[in-house]
């Protein structure tokens, strides 16, 4: 009963880990982290989408995260990796998390969901499924789907090709839940991939050609792992930064309730 208790402990632990690392290094576009066991210690890889926040300057996150991490958490002398995601809108935490971000602004429910599912199929995605639920527009609950391209939706395939996450966000009406399902084509089981899309895709990737540049950054006599992807343009500086200029771009989406005004 005493090991049962034991995985119980550590799975609650590492739910708590994830939760303060979603809200700690937020405006970095925080994604998931890997944690590992290592005779030296705890290795901890994040995986963000601007790793210059999380290091801060002169080391001083980096420094902060780790000592967080070994006094609250118990995590015995963490080594921190920070990595950075070749393509952001196809990892479902950080377009929960933008999403999450548009409401929290007033942005209209249904605007958010077709921007953000606009920006998960320009970003290459071969499905997704965008799932929101609360207070939406009265008193009462209810909860809308929205769905493009291909998603399987069952099976062995759609638990190796579909990944996904969940965010909730306070809202005046009440809390808002987001759920994102994102088919990703990289993982796409090969008895099912179309001839289509083989002859395609070596053209893509030539077009699409992105280098990984792997850094060492010492710091007080530590060292820290930094993954970056050359060749990637984001004017934003972070995550809050790029809300407020898609929130300028959002506003050319037409919406069902204008279309209604338009007809009457």
């Amino acid at each position: 009963m005493s090991s049962v208790k034991n995985v119980i402990k550590d799975n609650y632990n590492m739910m708590l880990l994830k939760d303060y690392l979603r809200d700690a290094i937020k405006e970095a576009g925080f994604s998931h982290a890997e944690i590992s066991k290592t005779p030296t210690g705890t290795r901890v890889a994040l995986h963000v989408t601007r790793p210059g926040i999380v290091i801060g300057r002169k080391g001083s996150g980096i420094r902060e995260l780790t000592e967080k991490l070994s006094t609250d958490f118990g995590l015995k002398n963490p080594q921190i990796s920070v990595n950075e995601i070749e393509k952001p809108e196809l990892s479902p935490s950080v377009m929960c998390n933008r999403m999450a971000a548009h409401l929290e602004r007033g942005t209209a429910f249904r605007r958010a969901t077709m921007w953000t599912l606009k920006q998960i199929m320009e970003g290459g995605a071969m499905g997704v499924q965008i799932t929101i639920s609360g207070k939406l527009r009265g008193d009462r609950s209810a909860f809308e789907k929205h769905t493009a391209g291909v998603l399987p939706r069952a099976g062995h395939h759609a638990e190796v090709i579909v990944a996904e996450d969940i965010a909730h966000v306070g809202t005046a009406m009440g809390l808002i839940g987001i759920r994102i399902r994102i088919a990703r084509k990289e993982k796409f089981v090969p008895e099912f991939e179309l001839k289509k899309e083989q002859k395609e895709k070596p053209k893509k990737e030539k077009s699409e050609e992105t280098k990984i540049k792997v850094e060492e950054v010492a710091i007080e006599d530590v060292k820290v792992e930094v993954v970056k992807v050359e060749g990637k343009k984001d004017t934003a500086k972070s995550e809050s930064e790029r809300i407020a200029l898609e929130e300028e771009k959002m506003k050319e989406i037409e919406t069902l309730e204008e279309v209604e005004e338009t007809l009457k």
